[in-house]
């Protein structure tokens, strides 16, 4: 491949280090992104579980919101690497423009849906008045951080796609610092800074999230991009959208539907009142410290299988699948003991009363059963999404995410179980998700392999 600086050739070298060195970045990212939300929480949880709970029930629309920025970021991600891959900077370039513009038109238009909806969305939860106030007014002050996060996603995809996670790292690292210092000073107010409460929160959020958008358009539009001059505006071509847009719908749907499921076993949760809902909240919040690792690993092997599927060395991407599933089913497993022997202490961090932590310490045991399968799930999908058969995850996902919906309402009708079967059930269709889809990758992998169509450059 023709050298760029800022391009790392993922088709050549030795396979253990281009994963590795890719996903360090990305898993470290993936952390960060994390760490907004445990940020907000840690602070927030000194007004108590209430203040936790309204910002739990508006989270479940910002998740919505980054599940369809997916569109974007998995197809400008996979086209990209995949285009370099085949030796085509040029049609790279193209990917990454086009994708930029299609994330301005839907955070645009789901960005007036959060602001024309708020109270409506947020009457789902049936909280009380004083908490569903909150709630609402924490969703409203999100909504101008909707097209930085958009954005944002897509840059990171534009440069994952490049073999280069180094780059996303330093910037979302950024936006972490700002985010640790403006919280406090938004939310508890500080000099000319009135207390905002839990709203603070997402001033700060936002505000953070506009510092890692300016220093991601700066790179990429205003200094030369490795892939070329790209441009801050421009028109829409209906052949290259329609490429981002395939790849990257399936992954979004599932993303998109995976938080309408979740919202419905919040609202099930509500039912043992807001200890339920700051339960689900913070414990996803944790328990996402698994998921989280898996998915910096699937997002480098996405790239690296993008880039040799693009060469045809298919060897090679067997080689990086297995490895990458070793490496991420050892860290699973470090999270499997903490959450069995140290689920109280880790969630008495954010939350004070007796009732929330004890609820706490039983979601974290439970969860912990299927910590290795859910690790096997997302590092199969990156293994699917570098091939470009993004469908095969989705269709797993949306159907055992669904069946979590009936399967929570039967499992807490038994008094033994109560709110413990929520997360009972859960478990058990992350365990089936991870054995279902690494039986139908290795199955595909029998299959002749062949590249998508391209459309032309020009």
């Amino acid at each position: 491949m023709k050298k760029i600086s800022q391009i790392n050739d993922l088709t050549r070298g030795s396979v253990g280090k281009s994963v590795w060195n890719m996903a360090i970045p990305l898993i470290t990212a993936s952390f960060i992104q994390m760490a907004y939300s445990l940020t907000d929480m840690f602070w927030v949880g000194r007004l108590g579980s209430e203040s936790v709970a309204a910002i739990g029930a508006a989270a479940y629309f910002h998740w919505l919101c980054n599940a369809l920025s997916m569109i974007c970021k998995i197809g400008v991600e996979v086209a990209i690497s995949q285009s370099l891959g085949a030796r085509q900077p040029l049609r790279a370039r193209v990917y990454a423009n086009q994708a930029a513009l299609l994330a301005g038109i839907l955070a645009s238009l789901y960005a007036l849906f959060t602001w024309l909806s708020a109270d409506r969305l947020i009457s789902l939860f049936r909280l009380e008045p004083s908490i569903s106030g909150q709630s609402v007014a924490y969703l409203r002050a999100t909504v101008p951080g909707i097209f930085f996060l958009f954005h944002n996603n897509v840059f990171g995809g534009i440069y994952n796609g490049q073999g280069n996670s180094k780059t996303p790292f330093k910037i979302l690292s950024i936006g972490f610092i700002c985010n640790i210092v403006l919280d406090p000073l938004f939310i508890y107010g500080a000099g000319p800074i009135p207390p905002l409460g839990a709203t603070g929160a997402a001033v700060a959020t936002v505000l953070s999230q506009c510092a890692v958008f300016s220093i991601f358009a700066y790179k990429l539009y205003y200094r030369r991009s490795p892939l070329g001059k790209l441009r801050l505006v421009g028109r829409l071509r209906r052949r290259f959208t329609a490429r981002v847009t395939s790849l990257g719908f399936p992954v979004s749907l599932q993303n998109g539907l995976f938080a309408l499921f979740s919202l419905a076993l919040a609202t099930l949760a509500a039912r043992w009142g807001h200890v339920g809902v700051a339960v689900q909240s913070i414990g996803a919040q944790v328990e996402a410290i698994t998921w989280m690792t898996a998915t910096g690993f699937s997002t480098a092997l996405a790239a690296f299988v993008g880039q040799n599927f693009g060469a045809r060395d298919f060897e090679r991407v067997r080689r990086g699948y297995r490895y990458t599933l070793k490496l991420a089913g050892s860290v699973s497993l470090v999270a499997t003991v903490a959450f069995l022997f140290f689920g109280r202490p880790i969630f008495s961090i954010f939350a004070r009363e007796p009732g929330t932590i004890d609820a706490g310490n039983d979601y974290l045991r439970i969860l912990a059963l299927s910590q290795l399968f859910s690790a096997i799930e997302s590092v199969t999908a990156g293994a699917f999404n570098g091939l470009g058969k993004t469908i095969p995850p989705a269709i797993v996902g949306i159907f055992l995410n669904a069946a979590r919906v009936p399967l929570a309402h039967y499992l807490t009708t038994f008094p033994a179980l109560g709110l413990n079967g929520i997360w009972w059930s859960i478990t058990l269709t992350s365990i089936l998700k991870g054995v279902a889809l690494v039986t139908w990758y290795r199955k595909s992998q029998g299959t002749p392999e062949r590249i998508p169509a391209q459309p032309p450059d020009d």
